[in-house]
């Protein structure tokens, strides 16, 4: 492929990211924000979006920091929440696998919930490299952007985390999960999650999040042994 081919399949990954960049950009100030109030100054605060780059651990760990977590139990956690990340790798593994090195280094950075919902679903002969590259790096640039105008914002703005602003965490997975139930078995596994997730944090269990993605993802296994056993 030439340059100008490059540069047009990085643009239409873009395009087609920007309903989800634009459906992040609360998420992206609640984290920001949200950072400065746990008491991370803002170039750690920045440091976390453009590391870390993970939108829901960043919240968790935020949350855990200020109430005085410890290390192991932060990393743990991040390792448990950005686990489904591992999956989304081995679903994609035939189209990124054949690719050199860089490239799996590059997409597997920029590999969200987001860019797996615009390419994962993509057949090997339509999976295009630079798609992935347009879609992922803009997703990147404005979560940072986000995060950054959070930062400044809550800077100043000290009522900016009671805004409401964490709605956009739940609205942003239930745009992305909605559309993959497809079966019944992914039908039992969002529904045991969702309730074990409410049920859990009710009674103040520590750990609900972790228990609640568990009994969802064995929930969705034990349906799918039964459906398969029943053909």
């Amino acid at each position: 492929m030439t340059t100008k081919s490059h540069k047009k399949y990085a643009l239409k990954g873009a395009i087609a990211m920007i309903p989800l960049s634009v459906a992040v950009i609360p998420w992206g100030l609640l984290a920001g924000s949200y950072a400065i109030d746990s008491g991370l100054s803002p170039l750690e605060s920045q440091a976390l979006s453009t590391i870390l780059f993970a939108g829901s651990a960043q919240l968790v760990i935020t949350g855990m920091l200020k109430a005085g977590a410890g290390m192991v139990t932060m990393l743990l956690t991040t390792l448990f929440i950005t686990s489904r990340h591992f999956l989304y790798s081995v679903s994609m593994r035939d189209r990124i696998s054949p690719l050199s090195l860089k490239w799996r280094l590059i997409l597997g950075f920029l590999l969200t919930d987001e860019l797996f919902a615009i390419c994962g679903n993509q057949s090997k002969d339509r999976f295009n490299t630079w798609y992935a590259l347009g879609a992922g790096l803009s997703f990147y640039l404005c979560w940072n952007i986000a995060t950054l105008v959070g930062i400044v914002a809550g800077s100043y703005l000290p009522i900016l985390s009671e805004l409401g602003l964490e709605f956009a965490v739940a609205a942003t997975f239930i745009a992305l999960v909605v559309p993959a139930i497809k079966d019944s078995p992914t039908l039992i596994a969002v529904l045991v999650a969702l309730f074990l997730s409410v049920g859990l944090h009710l009674l103040n269990i520590e750990g609900a999040l972790m228990l609640s993605s568990l009994g969802g993802m064995l929930a969705g296994f034990a349906a799918e042994k039964v459906k398969g056993s029943q053909l």
